[in-house]
């Protein structure tokens, strides 16, 4: 597939969306491993009261953590009116002085990089900051249509930009790593591990927060929309295989990461807020081994033929 050329100019701000993505996966793989067991002291943090999970915040950073809190409560108290789980997670928002001392060995030096820890605790940042502005699209290159949208999702009202809104929202994408996890869901394809998170990210956004799609969709449709023409792996078989390896390279993961972002969106499209109850019993109640024949076939008889189509329809 030839990459359209009007997409051209937006091809710097997919790479960074790959490598972006690249180091989500990272953070899935050894995060966990590595500082799993590890104690954090928060003794110079404070301490916010009265919710479902634990936030720990920098000192002068109340009404961030509130903000951020208020979020995953609200996504939270969704997702347990829907699914009936709520996970036990603790999360840090941090100034950029106390993010070394906590964030994972990886991404001691990158303040700003939303991660897990494990499968209960997250790193998020209390304030803007380099990383989050080196994804600022070069804006005066952008076809008018993109530039609007990017506008729409990422604009301040002085005229600049802030990539806050998308990196806020992978909390909530890294935070359904912790319900499938605890939970016990066997996901039974790398694939649907992630396209199944996207899918509790999007449903929530949609039914809830409608006026967060814009800074949710734009990365994605950018990615996608400018063509497989230079990835060398775009199969779902090229993905279960590469997966834990990261074979396939980091802008490489990324498009699939979008594509399969771009599924969650047609599947709550298609079949509404029920697929995310229907997919999350499937999951938990099917833990013997399936073929991806007989995968497709329980997904589209069980949840919702949209959900099949993802693995039968991927190359079309």
């Amino acid at each position: 597939m030839t990459t359209p050329s009007h997409y051209q100019p937006s091809l710097t701000l997919a790479k960074a969306l790959s490598i972006t993505l690249f180091l989500m996966i990272l953070a899935n793989f050894s995060f966990a491993q590595d500082s799993s067991t590890a104690e954090i002291k928060s003794d110079s943090l404070d301490k916010l009261n009265g919710y479902t999970q634990v936030y720990y915040f920098s000192p002068g950073h109340q009404a961030r953590a509130k903000s951020i809190a208020d979020f995953m409560e609200n996504a939270g108290r969704f997702f347990q009116q829907e699914i009936g789980f709520t996970p036990q997670a603790t999360l840090y928002i941090l100034a950029p002085q106390h993010w070394k001392s906590i964030a994972a060995k990886p991404l001691q030096e990158v303040y700003g990089f939303p991660h897990n820890l494990d499968r209960g605790r997250l790193v998020i940042a209390a304030e803007d900051n380099d990383f989050w502005r080196s994804f600022s699209p070069p804006f005066d290159k952008l076809p008018s249509p993109m530039a609007t949208a990017v506008k729409q999702a990422y604009g301040k009202p002085d005229g600049s930009f802030s990539m806050m809104p998308f990196f806020d929202l992978l909390a909530l994408h890294e935070m359904g790593h912790s319900y499938t996890g605890q939970a016990g869901l066997k996901m039974h394809r790398h694939w649907m591990g992630e396209l199944f998170v996207n899918v509790m990210l999007h449903t929530y956004i949609a039914e809830k927060e409608k006026e967060r799609l814009p800074a949710l969709e734009v990365f994605p449709n950018m990615v996608v929309g400018s063509g497989t023409a230079e990835f060398k792996y775009t199969s779902l078989e090229d993905f279960e295989k590469l997966y834990q390896t990261l074979g396939m390279g980091a802008r490489n993961y990324g498009w699939y990461q979008c594509k399969l972002h771009s599924a969650a969106k047609d599947i709550y499209n298609a079949g509404g807020k029920s697929v995310l109850l229907k997919l999350w019993k499937a999951l938990k109640e099917h833990q013997e081994d399936f073929t991806d024949e007989q995968f497709a076939i329980m997904l589209g008889k069980e949840v919702h033929p949209s959900v099949a189509n993802v693995y039968l329809n991927w190359n079309k």
